[in-house]
């Protein structure tokens, strides 16, 4: 019994993750700009997407003709490989079995610039307005970007590999002293959780310890005082929106191997992400977090066939549940700042 609650633990521990690198990006344009940001869904999309771009750029195939084999009817043999392989050799073939990782040193750069574009072009000028107008523009472009994508790749999911050296499972009861093979998990989604890990801290610790963060969280807190002090608040609240689309989109590049992108994988993990924000508390960086990984938690433990026998169907509702009883003790969520969703 004890390997099957560790095992659902680690389950909600990678959820978790997930829902969590989603809600930090969400807090983060919501603390700074008091955006309701339903378009947040759509950039972990287009990270995925940019995986899955990057990967048809490094299998492109090319094709030579290798006169000393000869094929059953005896032709020259063709040989295809990728044409990256073919350029750069080994580094190559790294290159194409490391797509996913790889694919991270391309997105950065790429969602920077869209989570700027998007809040220079769009989101400013809807500061000012009610969250309705913004839940309703930003839900639009949601709705653009999906049908672009599905133009573009069509409607079906594009499964993605992971490299082979982080296939399997890793023997998780040896490292903890028990008997060979008792509790097993799949390397990918530990290395999934770790990195959620890096992204999270890296964030918290460039808010905390740079004076770039220490400005933001001041305007987080009085945004007017820090523009007397003649500090340009709104570049600063420029970047951390493009910061925060770099994170949304490398947390889509990390899961493509664990669910096959497809045009809609983006709104499939908002409506999730939403609930966590609002749970953890609207504007709190922790709160998101913690909430994150609570709820990942409790979802993967309600999807137990033991738990699932006595309440049939609770796996699908128990975020919501959760959220319901912890809005109705404490509106502001359970991190979130006195004031904040309150009457």
């Amino acid at each position: 019994m004890f390997e099957v609650i560790f095992l659902q633990f680690l389950n909600g521990l990678d959820k978790g993750a997930a829902y969590a690198l989603i809600a930090l990006g969400l807090t983060l344009v919501f603390g700074t700009l008091g955006v309701v940001n339903f378009a947040h869904g759509a950039l972990f999309m287009l990270g995925a997407f940019c995986a899955v771009t990057v990967r048809m750029f490094l299998t492109m195939e090319t094709v030579t003709v290798d006169p000393t084999q000869l094929s059953p009817w005896g032709a020259p043999l063709e040989i295809r490989e990728p044409l990256v392989q073919a350029w750069l050799g080994d580094f190559g073939a790294v290159l194409v079995n490391y797509s996913v990782p790889f694919s991270i040193l391309i997105t950065i750069p790429i969602m920077l610039l869209v989570g700027i574009g998007l809040e220079r072009g769009i989101i400013k000028h809807f500061y000012k307005r009610p969250h309705a107008e913004q839940i309703l523009v930003t839900f639009g472009l949601a709705i653009v970007a999906q049908e672009v994508i599905k133009s573009i790749f069509g409607p079906n999911p594009i499964p993605q590999p992971m490299p082979t050296d982080l296939r399997g499972a890793a023997d998780i009861g040896a490292w903890l002293g028990m008997q060979a093979n008792v509790i097993t998990y799949p390397i990918w989604r530990l290395v999934y959780f770790l990195f959620a890990g890096v992204v999270i801290g890296a964030v918290f610790a460039f808010l905390q310890f740079t004076t770039f963060g220490m400005v933001v969280r001041a305007g987080m807190a009085d945004r007017e005082t820090v523009g007397l002090l003649g500090i340009n608040i709104d570049r600063r609240f420029t970047i951390m929106f493009g910061l925060a689309a770099v994170v949304a989109g490398v947390a889509g590049v990390m899961y493509t191997p664990l669910l096959p992108p497809n045009y809609h994988i983006g709104m499939d993990f908002l409506v999730l992400s939403f609930v966590v924000v609002v749970v953890g508390g609207m504007g709190s960086l922790p709160g998101a977090v913690a909430a994150g990984f609570l709820l990942g938690i409790l979802q993967s433990f309600a999807s137990m066939n033991q738990v699932k026998a006595i309440f049939p169907g609770i796996d699908q509702i128990i975020i919501y549940l959760v959220a319901v009883v912890i809005l109705l003790v404490r509106p502001r969520g359970l991190l979130g700042r006195r004031g904040v969703m309150e009457a």
